[in-house]
């Protein structure tokens, strides 16, 4: 109990650990989708401190994790064959690819550099405009506003050495594939406040109706995420599934207009390859064929040719929270964050490097 004096808001989170104590009368699995979220269970010790009934699953909530290794493979293909000036958020540089990562390429002398915003590397093309610059677009509805505003900005700039390697991945797809999984056991979702923030709560509906399973969309801090299991609970314990906004000082049902305007303006939804997972369809973003010309994809061809992951680490179950972190024989061993195996042990939003830095005991590990 002592991380209980280190909160926030003590009270709360005292406050919504005893709903859930109250309100339970059996053991109920839970999955949190969002990386962030995983963190913060492990990171505040919040997995001790709930009753032992309640399992939490981390789900394949991080964007840098599921980007498919081909993609890792062409963004150093890019930066080391065909010279261009590679820009990343810096949470890309360390995942591995097939043979090497962004930041092995960088220690070979090619031109890879971590920026916070994708017009930042608008501005590398204009103040280059002899060089190439691709932008490597990854993320979930929560950053392809920026990288949608950072093309429209390229063309209005008249710019033609920019480009984005785009991975943009949909969440509520994900969702669907993980509760279509054989293996699953999931009987509530803590959905990702970020992504709801600028999509709305529409998308989840269908969710609910169809599995028949309750969705809380929480936050991210200690009392959000305990008041958002306490809300999954009453919902399973009660009978029912419905759609509940625990977030709302930031989540409208609406979402954000402009935002998804601009994702509409831009891209259009495709199926998409999860790395360790597979292709889940209509679970991506595309360039729109108007925007083509800065598809960095068409507009570097690289040579075919594709490699497989690596079969020691089980990244794909731990994504979908069939396994955790500790269960794989490669966890803290084989697969550190200085030599990770995959990208779940690298990413800031990865179960494996929460588990690796954050989880302290066994009984943390087991939670």
């Amino acid at each position: 109990m002592k991380f209980l004096n280190e909160y926030r808001s003590p009270e709360l989170v005292k406050a919504y650990l005893e709903d859930i104590r109250t309100h339970l009368t059996r053991p109920w699995t839970i999955m949190e989708v969002c990386g962030g979220q995983t963190h913060s269970l492990v990171k505040n010790g919040l997995l001790e401190i709930l009753p032992d009934e309640i399992t939490m699953v981390h789900g394949p909530g991080c964007p840098v994790c599921v980007t498919p290794l081909h993609l890792i493979d062409q963004a150093v293909w890019l930066a080391e064959e065909e010279g261009v000036i590679l820009c990343s958020f810096g949470d890309m540089l360390r995942v591995p690819g097939s043979g090497k990562s962004l930041l092995e390429a960088k220690a070979g002398g090619a031109d890879v550099r971590v920026l916070y915003s994708p017009l930042e590397a608008v501005k590398l093309a204009r103040q280059h405009p002899g060089r190439e610059v691709v932008f490597f677009a990854v993320g979930f509805e929560t950053t392809a506003p920026a990288n949608a505003l950072s093309v429209i900005q390229g063309r209005e700039l008249g710019l033609d050495n920019y480009s984005i390697l785009t991975s943009h991945v949909r969440v509520p797809p994900a969702m669907q594939a993980v509760l279509d999984d054989e293996e699953t056991t999931i009987q509530g979702f803590l959905g990702a406040g970020h992504v709801c923030a600028i999509m709305g709560l529409e998308e989840y509906e269908p969710i609910v109706r169809n599995y028949q399973i309750p969705v809380v969309i929480t936050g991210f801090e200690p009392a959000d995420l305990l008041q958002g299991i306490s809300m999954v609970v009453r919902q399973l314990e009660g009978g029912q599934h419905i759609l509940e906004n625990q977030y709302s000082r930031a989540v409208r049902y609406q979402g954000n207009p402009a935002a998804r305007r601009l994702i509409q303006r831009v891209f259009e939804v495709n199926d998409r390859e999860w790395r360790g997972i597979g292709t889940i369809p209509g679970s991506g973003y595309r360039l729109r064929p108007e925007y083509a010309a800065f598809d960095a994809e068409q507009k570097f061809h690289r040579p075919p040719g594709r490699a497989s992951e690596n079969p020691e680490c089980i990244a794909g179950h731990v994504l979908k929270g069939i396994k955790k972190p500790h269960q794989c024989p490669q966890f803290g061993k084989g697969c550190t964050p200085s030599n990770p195996l995959g990208a779940p042990m690298v990413s800031s939003e990865g179960a494996c490097a929460a588990y690796y830095h954050f989880a302290q005991t066994a009984a943390e590990l087991d939670a």
